[in-house]
């Protein structure tokens, strides 16, 4: 690696700097001016007025935030955009001196602060991926976060190696180290180079496994020999075994005599399991065992295999990437799965999103109690009690179980891994410095290792991948910890961490179901494809079969015991269970958690009832899981609100993401997801959502920018407004219904076909062939066609009626149809699969009715007319009352819809859920004026919509929505936007949903709330980041619908119902007048009974917990969190102050005398 500095230019800089102990604010800036100069770096600009402008500059201005809701001036001592964080320290202290440390580790808490503190412009691409503390004369400590979106930063690259001594500068390494911190920060990022060669090798994998596998070797073979040989490489990269000795016999034998290949090899492999001299090697050899090495048969290569071994070999395989390498290791060696080599797999970042809260937040947080216990007995001259303390941590995280259900090729056990040996680095750098260099040895056996890293897996080729990459991994983080690999041996154990077996259920035995002619059932396997005749494109091959098995005695499976449980279950919805498992596994499945968990849940919900109920018992600390964003639906909330409402043991969710990207492992297909994570008790939790996201150079993850609230969490994954708990309302029963479902495209005709099967000249054939619209007909260009309804007729009357219909339907719609399972489906193959009898009922006698699309990027409504058949697509309501219409279009309810609704698909639109969207909607109490004026305007914004469509036939409700919607935000239109504004009149139609959403409100009695909202972006479609006004006036508005609906609730308890459309819904009943008009929700003040004064703990963690949880709701004097507890404890808690603000993580004001959270 090149220089950029010569060594002269070098000795100058140390000359002038090394131990410089002059004032920190007089000598950092010459220092770094000087620094920036020697690295060929630019220095830094000065400062500007308007700080948006100041991207690289000393003393950066920033209103810092405090856990109390204030805010502090604060200048970051160097700041450049997207780069890093550096604070300068002149701390004058011995290096590697407690009080050194502490001076570093406080700089860092701060630096952290300042990075929350940051305006969101400055964040618009992420937070800064480094901060760097700069202790001039002295060192330089690197800190890395490469999510960027706020997690923990730790040493970087990794704990023995983050600091930087001034001396260290003659290296070239440590130079471009710095340049790239300074230039392109995100190439410093290991996992990004990782990736590319972990993607090389697994092509070379492959290709060397077609080959053999044309050659006749059984595809278990050739996997079993490729991950012996693959794991040497490794071994011989972290010099395990001699550094290219591997790589060099392959070299001699391919040019000497490939004959000898299988011999040579296999007398190796036989010495790494047994442990011994290798005469080939002319060198001892380690025992690794483990399993690995047992019963081997290499086979035989020609010179042309070897040399692809060869080229993998010549990778470096210190730095290919557990976290992305077993998903590619399982492609590559599975013929089935082998097309997908070159798709996505799931990004290391999307990972970490998820294991940081579960279980590397809270072991984090667990650290900084201990040491700022250590810090409190060695002020107090306890040195041998403070290292016990750190010691009996270190044997607690050695003895610490991550457990994944599902565990696959262990991506997220990799990553937990590697985070629990970056702490343990950490903990064994603290004892080091307690103990002069004396500490814990890991050959002694205490390490963090894969034995605590536990999995459960039913492929077993995935099974055997999982073991070998943590033990890949563990032994890569002990190489890079220790610079060497000085092991007990053997080297590899055969832990059996990870079982080979189903993860919810055990049975006694199992049999093929059989069909009614005795011979097995058989499903399409759900893995073999084949290329499409027509397309080309790969397609299920339903040659491809897997036996349907009946279970019995099935029973619930076992979960080994571990503190946390984390994963990814599979994505399978309740619809697809039977067609993707199988009749008898989903019975025996939905048989063993019957009561529990209801079948209309996700196959998911399953794992996460189980751990939620381990969690709740106790025997698991926490656990996060990757569900379908579907998890806050109402089939799937069935199975999280049992366990947060819990009175007696409930369930918290700690960290939730309701809706982020995703990757499925399986098909590498873009989806969905949200992620949770849960821990016993009542807990305020985080929630994180995503409010933007840009293609990244990663082409496997989407850069994503995460907003953050505190708050108790609802079992729809909200704060703030509990809409999970609306209940439905009897006024808005019986009078909504999606559309029918056609199940067969030959229902579908053209105008013309129309016509030819006897429309206008057969009579009665206008109530059979129908006008038809479906989702993309109302936000795009409708197609125009119409479909061919049978509802009420039998077949033979079909037939004799309308013999051209009968033949069209028998001939595009039975085929198929013969093919479906259900009986009611084959069986009446001449009807709709779902002909909505109920929708034909509310909506008969109506000239129209209100309909909106199910899932949308645009919430709107709009009449249709009543001789339209809807489409599935299509929620529908039964009313022709324009006020209504009115209602459901304003701002209020499309907030409501929002925010009670679900999110579908790669764009991540809104679905409108009938039951939770409308039926929980509580509609405000019209006066006539009010109905009539809400009425008119609806009127007048449906029929604007329709005259302008119909004048230009091109223009979309989507393209009229977006240009509105730019125009709110205030974006500069493009040509083609200005075109759409020009024909929609888009001006005009924004001033009459200005003047609707006006009226809505003021029928609500809400018009406080107009300032914030009416006129603003994200009336009809999801703003992600809105202003802090307009989203607290959002948050307003929900809960006092949650307080309308549980008023209208608790009227109906008492048999008065504000019937929506009465004359349909109760023809008897009477509509009762009440005068509860709605108010402005008030602030309601009730008296707090002061609880009883809790007793100070007496251990000094525990001490240092609860004080850092006190500080995280609200700033204290000493004397009033001292107060908060029994007799007053002052001293001590000044003592576990001091102790935090030492391991940075509590901060003092010495102006106001408080201390608060950092």
């Amino acid at each position: 690696m090149e220089a950029i500095a010569v060594p002269s230019a070098v000795d100058n800089f140390l000359k002038r700097w090394k131990g410089n102990s002059g004032s920190e604010r007089s000598n950092f800036q010459s220092f770094m001016r000087d620094l920036c100069t020697l690295l060929d770096l630019p220095l830094p600009d000065p400062g500007e007025g308007d700080t948006s402008q100041n991207s690289y500059v000393f003393e950066r201005f920033i209103a810092s935030p405090r856990v109390d809701g204030n805010t502090e001036s604060r200048y970051i001592d160097l700041y450049r955009r997207d780069c890093f964080v550096l604070e300068g320290k002149q701390t004058g202290k011995q290096l590697a001196s407690r009080s050194h440390q502490n001076a570093i580790n406080a700089a860092v808490a701060q630096a952290e602060r300042y990075i929350r503190g940051l305006p969101f412009e400055e964040v618009e691409h992420g937070r800064p991926p480094f901060i760097v503390i700069v202790d001039v004369g002295n060192a330089i400590y690197t800190y890395s976060e490469f999510t960027r979106t706020g997690g923990n930063y730790v040493p970087f690259p990794d704990p023995r190696h983050f600091e930087i001594r001034l001396d260290d500068l003659h290296k070239p390494e440590i130079q471009q180290r710095l340049r790239q911190l300074w230039l392109d920060p995100d190439k410093l990022d290991p996992s990004k180079h990782a990736a590319k060669v972990t993607r090389e090798v697994s092509t070379k994998l492959a290709e060397l496994a077609r080959s053999l596998e044309r050659s006749g070797y059984d595809v278990e073979r050739v996997a079993s020999f490729l991950k012996r040989c693959l794991f040497t490489m490794f071994a011989e990269d972290v010099e395990l075994l001699p550094r290219e000795s591997f790589q060099n016999l392959l070299v001699d034998i391919k040019d000497r005599n490939p004959e000898a290949f299988p011999h040579a090899v296999k007398a190796l492999w036989d010495t790494m399991n047994a442990g011994g001299y290798s005469e080939r090697l002319m060198q001892t050899v380690k025992r690794f065992n483990g399993g690995l090495f047992k019963n081997i048969d290499p086979i035989p290569l020609n010179a042309g295999q070897i040399q692809l071994l060869i080229d993998a070999s010549k990778a470096d395989w210190r730095f290919v990437e557990p976290a992305i390498f077993g998903t590619l290791l399982e492609r590559a060696l599975d013929p089935r799965e082998r097309h997908k080599l070159g798709a996505h797999y799931t990004p290391r970042a999307y990972v970490e999103r998820l294991v940081m809260p579960t279980l590397i937040e809270p072991l984090r947080e667990q650290w900084g109690d201990i040491r700022g216990a250590a810090e409190t007995l060695l002020r107090q001259g306890k040195d041998a009690k403070a290292l016990q303390q750190v010691q009996a941590f270190h044997y607690q995280l050695c003895q610490t179980h991550v457990l994944d259900p599902a565990c696959g090729s262990a991506n997220f056990l990799y990553v937990a891994l590697e985070h629990m040996k970056r702490l343990e680095g950490e903990v064994l750098g603290f004892i080091s410095e307690l103990t002069q260099g004396q500490g814990v040895l890991e050959s002694e056996g205490l390490t963090v290792d894969p034995h605590q890293f536990l999995g459960l897996e039913l492929n077993p080729r995935a099974a055997q991948i999982a073991e070998l990459v943590l033990w890949i991994g563990y032994l890569q983080w002990h190489y890079r910890l220790n610079d060497r690999l000085d092991l007990p041996e053997p080297i590899l154990k055969d832990f059996k961490n990870i079982e080979c077996r189903d993860a919810l259920i055990e049975y006694d035995s199992r049999e093929p179901e059989l069909d009614d002619n005795g011979q097995p059932v058989t499903i399409w396997d759900g893995i073999s494809m084949k290329v499409s005749q027509t397309t080309g494109e790969l397609i299920p091959d339903e040659t491809g079969r897997a036996t349907v098995y009946r279970y019995h005695n099935p029973r619930r499976a076992e979960w080994p015991k571990a503190d946390y449980i984390i994963g990814n279950p599979p994505f399978i919805g309740a619809s697809t269970m039977r067609r993707s498992l199988g009749d008898g596994y989903v019975d025996a499945v939905r048989q063993v958690f019957k009561g529990v968990v209801p079948d209309s849940a996700d196959f998911v919900m399953y794992w996460w009832h189980t751990a939620a109920e381990n969690v709740r018992k106790g025997n698991v600390q926490r656990f996060g899981f990757i569900t379908t964003n579907s998890l806050k639906q109402t089939f799937n909330r069935r199975v999280l609100e049992p366990h947060l409402n819990d009175t007696k043991k409930p369930l918290s969710l700690v960290f939730a993401v309701p809706d982020h990207p995703w990757v499925d492992v399986n098909d590498g297909a873009a989806v969905r997801i949200a992620m949770t994570v849960g821990m016993a008790g009542e807990h305020p939790g985080q929630l994180r959502q995503v409010i933007r996201e840009t293609s990244s150079e990663n082409r496997e993850a989407r850069d994503v920018q995460l907003s953050q609230r505190a708050g108790k969490l609802f079992a729809d994954l909200t704060t703030g407004a509990n809409v999970a708990s609306a209940e439905a309302l009897e006024a808005n029963e019986g009078i909504s219904s999606p559309g029918v479902k056609l199940h067969g495209s030959g229902f579908i005709v053209t105008p013309e076909e129309s016509v030819d099967l006897g429309l206008g000249r057969t009579q009665g054939l206008e109530h059979v062939i129908r006008e038809y619209r479906n989702g993309r007909d109302l936000t795009q260009k409708p197609r125009g066609v119409k479909v061919i309804d049978l509802f009420g007729l039998k077949a033979e009357e079909v037939r004799e009626y309308y013999p051209t219909v009968y033949q069209w339907v028998r001939e595009r719609v039975k085929p198929e149809r013969d093919q479906n399972k259900r009986a009611t489906y084959r069986d009446n193959w001449w009807l709709f699969g779902e002909p909505r009898k109920d929708w034909r009922e509310m909506s008969r006698g109506l000239p129209r009715y209100i309909a909106t699309v199910e899932t949308t990027k645009h919430r709107l409504f709009t009449f249709l007319n009543a001789e339209i058949l809807p489409d599935n697509k299509l929620i529908n309501i039964a009313i022709d009352d324009s006020a209504k219409l009115g209602v459901l279009g304003s701002r209020i309810h499309v907030a409501w819809s929002f925010s009670t609704g679900s999110r579908l698909g790669v764009g991540n639109d809104p679905v409108y859920v009938k039951s939770r969207c409308f039926e929980t909607f509580p509609f405000p109490i019209f006066n006539a004026d009010q109905s009539a004026i809400i009425g008119s305007l609806a009127e007048r914004i449906d029929a604007h919509r329709k005259r302008q469509q119909h004048e230009y036939p091109s223009l979309t409700l989507t393209n009229i929505y977006n240009v509105l919607e730019k125009l709110r935000s205030g974006d500069e239109l493009t040509d083609k936007e200005k075109t759409i504004h020009q024909q929609g009149l888009i001006a005009i139609l924004r001033e009459l949903h200005d003047e609707l959403d006006h009226a809505v409100f003021e029928a609500y009695g809400w018009s406080d709330l107009e300032g914030n909202l009416v006129g603003r972006p994200g009336a009809t479609t999801p703003l992600p980041d809105k202003p802090a006004d307009q989203a607290e006036a959002e948050e307003e508005l929900l809960m006092r619908l949650v307080d309308l609906n549980k008023q209208r609730a608790e009227e109906e308890s008492r048999g008065i119902v504000r019937w929506l459309r009465p004359g349909y819904q109760a023809p008897d009943a009477v509509q009762t007048a009440v005068d509860i008009a709605p108010k402005a929700a008030a602030a309601t003040s009730e008296a707090v009974t002061s609880k009883s004064k809790a007793a100070f703990p007496k251990a000094i963690p525990d001490q240092l917990r609860v004080l850092r949880e006190a500080l995280a709701e609200r700033s204290y004097t000493t004397e009033n969190l001292a107060g908060l507890f029994k007799r007053k404890p002052v001293k001590s808690v000044e003592e576990g102050l001091q102790s935090l603000v030492a391991v940075g993580m509590a901060g003092f004001d010495a102006h106001t005398q408080t201390w608060y959270s950092m």
